[in-house]
């Protein structure tokens, strides 16, 4: 598999409107001129242009891609239950995430790699988070170093995956903290990558050019050896991240480091608890975008159980599914602080690099303002009082009998 063969065409974001048009659901794939009316619009035009291999990288799940489909339908079963005669004329989405204002309650998730579906990569969507107001995650696998994405000007939070080199895990943290990153977000569901059966189906490797820049040495040079049945990237992951993570080098990351601790990847509420009794500032409810393992529980589902037995003593934010602004505002419902958006900005990305992404995060915006108003909430901490409804059925069927109220 060459560079050349994964190489994505660059193309404005406006193009989701031809895809719109041309998959057969006569302009419902975008608006006027072309403007994307839903993210789903913005997947179809980054599907075609990105090179197969590269598409289901992004879009792919672990196993049989249960979890991945039940994210959506988790979400999708919440409703919320608006109030009405309430002022909402001067409504706004602006909040603050881990003491920090933000322009709305979102922040972007950590993605590897991003180079893969454009050229400048993290430092395009680290430029659309800062226009977005939103806070950008660049992560340990950036193919761009941590401190080039940071002097974008986003705020930057820093996610670390767990090396088996423990020093160069903390020299990671370091230089997070020496080049002005606001967070360190320890990423806890990765002992080794799932069984992605695409990336495995495809011998995924990364082309020439597109590597983790963190790394000076050939940490993750395995990543660019096809393998036949196999995924490069899985194999090169297996090698250098460490599965005996614990909850002790969770509390010695604490001690070692000033900046706030988000811990990413929990799903049990117990261990939210925990995490928060260790010095968590904030827990992030994810199962990986259900890339590891499948057959999870659906992030939303266990989210208030979550932000219950948190109980305040640390944020809790919402990985895995959000696709709209109504997710947003059903997140705050359900008891979160905010929620993390990976794979949207990664379409944005690909259909017009910075100004892609940015119009990503701007329709999420608008949707999540224009939410927060019709469920009658002139801000966010009115959202996160708002009543929600859960299907008891898994058929997508309506409400009705079973319905469980909050």
């Amino acid at each position: 598999m060459t560079a050349q063969s994964l190489a994505p065409a660059a193309r404005s974001v406006s193009a989701a409107g031809a895809a719109g048009d041309a998959d057969g659901t006569g302009g419902r794939g975008g608006g006027p001129a072309g403007v994307p009316l839903r993210l789903d619009d913005v997947e179809r035009a980054a599907a075609a242009v990105l090179p197969d291999a590269v598409r289901d990288f992004v879009a792919g799940g672990s196993g049989s891609e249960r979890t991945l489909a039940d994210n959506r339908a988790a979400l999708d079963r919440i409703r919320v239950v608006p109030r009405a005669l309430r002022d909402v004329s001067a409504c706004s989405a602006a909040t603050t995430l881990l003491s920090r204002q933000v322009a709305m309650p979102v922040a972007t998730a950590p993605i590897g790699y991003q180079k893969l579906v454009h050229p400048q990569g993290e430092l395009a969507a680290a430029a659309a988070a800062k226009a977005a107001g939103v806070p950008f995650t660049v992560g340990t696998l950036s193919s761009f170093p941590l401190e080039q994405v940071a002097a974008v000007g986003a705020t930057t939070w820093f996610q670390l995956y767990w090396l088996r080199d423990r020093a160069l895990s903390f020299d990671l943290v370091r230089r997070a903290e020496a080049a002005g990153c606001a967070a360190v977000m320890l990423t806890v569901d990765v002992p080794w990558m799932g069984r992605r059966l695409r990336d495995m189906s495809n011998g995924f490797a990364l082309p020439d050019g597109v590597v983790a820049a963190n790394f000076t040495t050939g940490t993750a040079s395995e990543a660019h050896r096809a393998s036949p049945g196999g995924s490069a990237l899985a194999a090169h992951t297996s090698t250098a991240f460490d599965p005996s993570l614990s909850w002790a080098d969770l509390e010695e990351l604490r001690r070692r480091t000033r900046l706030p601790l988000i811990v990413k990847g929990l799903l049990d509420p117990a261990d939210a608890v925990r995490a928060a009794e260790a010095g968590a500032d904030a827990v992030v409810v994810s199962n990986h975008g259900g890339r590891q393992l499948d057959g999870a529980v659906a992030s939303a589902d266990v989210l208030e159980a979550v932000c219950a037995a948190v109980a305040g003593r640390c944020e809790v934010l919402l990985d895995s599914g959000v696709r709209s602004g109504t997710d947003v505002l059903k997140a705050l419902a359900s008891g979160a602080s905010g929620v993390l958006v990976g794979r949207p900005l990664l379409w944005g990305l690909a259909t017009g690099g910075a100004e892609g992404a940015r119009g990503v995060l701007g329709l999420l915006a608008e949707e999540f303002r224009d939410a927060l108003g019709l469920a009658g909430c002139s801000g966010v901490a009115e959202a996160r009082r708002l009543r929600v409804l859960r299907r008891a059925s898994q058929d997508g069927t309506g409400v009705g009998e079973g319905a469980v109220w909050r």
